[in-house]
């Protein structure tokens, strides 16, 4: 069954897939949750973004709230890492303790991956052979994305890219209650380059290989759109481009052909490379950070994960 009213059930979640307008409604916080960080430490190339323990992240999601940010997309990240099995119980406080926090008005999602807990820092579990087990991966994303409903998330980003992942969450929370609660799927990620910034963030470097037998080839349009159609049927509720601006010409096409609220991924790269500008003298910060999201807009994203999301109101934003 078609569940249309994932997207209708909070002033917030109503607001974010609104069709009219433009605002900080429209934009999504990324905040980092590290089990180790003590105390919290700046992310290189990310201006004013750090990585936060416990007690600095609800501190961080005070005064983003009274900024006016409305929607938060968090990132755990354990104190340690594992080869199977992971557990995101470390997560469980922070994200119950911010939903409270959030009310009625603001969202909490949760990127439900694997690849800041493995030991690889790959997004999936490998067999003794070292070929990507998809039926354990897929076992390990379900019982994340379980354990975030659980505590109080708003919804479940599932970012890995394996094949079936909106399929068998939507499945594993229907099972146990949470037939209400929206998956935004990062339905056409690129294996890129401009994830530089994030992966130190996250711990989730790549201890070997890469990520290019999972995640999208950037030369292929037609897999970006299959991918995207693939995740609508599976019944995601939310689709996603990333890296936003060089997946931009995607965004018109993914949002008419399957008729979902499609949003671009300000990528950690993308957003570095303003902040370098800036400190070069090269370009204003804010005119530049204003443009892009302008762009996004323009070529037809619903909604746009940034790390700049804390500064909206700052730059005018409602």
């Amino acid at each position: 069954m078609k569940r249309l009213q994932r997207l209708r059930r909070t002033t917030a979640l109503r607001d974010l897939v609104a069709e009219t307008g433009f605002g900080a409604a429209q934009l999504i916080q990324p905040l980092f949750l590290n089990a180790t960080a003590d105390p919290p430490s700046a992310i290189p190339g990310l201006l004013d973004n750090q990585t936060h323990n416990e007690t600095s992240i609800l501190q961080q999601v005070d005064a983003d709230l009274a900024a006016g940010v409305r929607h938060f997309l968090l990132f755990p990240v354990p104190a340690t890492k594992a080869t199977k099995t992971f557990s995101a119980e470390f997560a469980v406080n922070s994200i119950a303790r911010i939903r409270e926090r959030c009310g009625d008005s603001a969202s909490l999602w949760v990127d439900t991956c694997l690849c800041s807990f493995t030991d690889t820092g790959h997004c999936c579990v490998f067999d003794g052979a070292g070929r990507q087990d998809l039926a354990a991966t897929l076992r390990e994303l379900g019982d994340l994305a379980l354990t975030y409903a659980n505590a109080g998330a708003d919804g479940v980003s599932p970012s890995d890219m394996n094949d079936g992942r909106v399929a068998w969450l939507r499945e594993v929370l229907d099972a146990q209650g949470h037939e209400l609660m929206p998956i935004m799927s990062y339905s056409s990620k690129f294996a890129s380059h401009f994830y530089g910034p994030f992966r130190a963030a996250a711990q989730s470097s790549p201890q070997y290989g890469n990520r290019r037998s999972y995640q999208l080839d950037v030369r292929s349009r037609r897999d970006a759109l299959a991918a995207s159609q693939r995740c609508a049927d599976e019944g995601a509720d939310l689709l996603m481009v990333k890296p936003g601006m060089s997946s931009i010409d995607l965004l018109a096409p993914i949002a008419t052909a399957t008729q979902k609220p499609v949003g671009a991924y300000q990528v950690s790269g993308e957003y570095a490379a303003l902040t370098l500008l800036a400190r070069e003298g090269l370009g204003d910060f804010d005119a530049m950070l204003l443009e892009s999201w302008q762009v996004f807009r323009r070529a037809g994203a619903s909604y746009i994960i940034s790390y700049g999301a804390r500064h909206a109101r700052r730059l005018g934003f409602p």
